[in-house]
């Protein structure tokens, strides 16, 4: 059994490594973002290396190409990223993946080329596609004898990771890092005769938001004419165009809006009318959107093998299925039965979630970093 050796908490000199970084913002950007200057209040000496463009920040290596569409790649990343890991001298390199990161990967080449410690977390959600292609790395280059410690935001993700990675790299789950203050409710959920349907994330095919709306024209069907129901789907991006045909063709303007993309601050606000918060996407490797909800007091309709079960417990902080009609229909409950809805709503409001803690985040990463460390000191003896 390895021994782990400690790291103790400030002090560290930890390189990150991130295709995607500030001034593109998304959610593996501000993640990293976050968890940077969070390491950096704790004492640790934090480095960045990106692909992405940007202007100059404190602490950050711009490695960038002319490259189509701006992509966050270059052609010789690994080589670059080699010497920048060695002149900086790290304890621990931490690279960040989302589900096909090339410029994440030359990170980690580099990182076992300078013979540092790696961590790698993994951010999103492995689906057949991407498990073929690490499997294919793995016959390439043998990374799974690499000793590497990943770290992943959820139960569910961490479960595809296991299957390709084998015994040979440990997988932990450490959660995305939150400040829940502002999401916060007080107070008796509030009694209204209309029930607001409420779902936040950016309008992508891979978030399948048609299957959203297919999903609320199952539960309108389910719940009595007598009992009003109202959605709104905040986000805006590509399948935008086609959400709104599916409404036009299925008579569901009345009742169904897409007001685009909101700050935080409206969106606490639209969350304050809300009685019902839905979270469908089959691969949410976490689910921010669906803690802050749960945060702000909301019952949580979500998908049981989504990293959303990490903490939605079905029946206690809302309900989860398998499936598109038991999604619609745990929709259709809520919305039917007031008594569930308020007595989830007042057990959300009363009880924070353990889950996005940055304590516990800092806390997780460490113990990943010391048994990086450990692994490869382990080498040669």
């Amino acid at each position: 059994m390895e021994a782990h050796a400690q790291i103790s908490l400030g002090g560290v000199r930890i390189f990150h490594v991130s295709d995607c970084y500030l001034p593109r913002l998304g959610g593996i950007e501000v993640q990293v973002a976050d968890l940077v200057r969070m390491q950096r209040a704790a004492g640790h000496e934090v480095e960045v290396a990106t692909a992405t463009r940007g202007e100059p920040l404190d602490g950050v290596h711009r490695i960038v190409a002319r490259m189509p569409f701006d992509l966050p790649v270059h052609p010789f990343g690994v080589g670059h990223l080699t010497r920048r890991i060695t002149a900086s001298r790290p304890e621990v390199v931490h690279v960040h993946m989302g589900a096909v990161s090339p410029f994440a990967w030359m990170g980690v080449r580099a990182a076992v080329r300078a013979r540092v410690p790696c961590v790698v977390t993994v951010h999103s959600m492995w689906d057949p596609v991407t498990r073929w292609l690490y499997r294919l790395l793995g016959l390439a280059y043998g990374w799974q004898r690499w000793r590497l410690v990943s770290t992943t935001v959820s139960a569910a993700a961490a479960a595809p990771i296991r299957a390709v990675a084998g015994r040979g790299v440990p997988v932990h789950v450490v959660s995305n890092g939150l400040d829940l203050s502002g999401w916060s409710a007080s107070g008796e959920p509030a009694d209204r005769a209309e029930v607001h349907v409420v779902a936040v994330g950016r309008l992508a095919p891979r978030k399948q938001p048609v299957r959203l709306l297919k999903l609320l024209l199952g539960a309108r069907a389910k719940v009595p004419r007598d009992v009003p129901l109202r959605a709104t789907i905040v986000g805006d991006g590509p399948a935008r165009g086609q959400m709104e045909r599916f409404i036009a063709r299925h008579g569901m303007a009345g009742w169904v809006s897409l007001p685009g993309r909101y700050t935080r601050e409206q969106i606490a606000k639209v969350l304050e009318t809300a009685d019902v918060f839905v979270a469908p996407a089959p691969r949410e490797s976490f689910g921010i959107a669906a803690l802050e909800a749960r945060a702000a007091g909301l019952p949580v309709v979500a998908r049981s093998q989504s990293g959303v079960a990490d903490f939605v417990e079905h029946g206690a902080e809302g309900l989860l299925a398998r499936d598109l009609a038991g999604l619609s229909g745990a929709v259709a409950r809520l919305a039917t039965d007031r008594d569930l809805r308020r007595r989830i709503a007042a057990h959300n409001r009363a009880t924070a979630p353990s889950a996005g803690s940055w304590p516990a985040v800092l806390s997780g990463f460490d113990k990943a970093y010391a048994q990086a460390r450990a692994r490869v000191e382990t080498i040669g003896r």
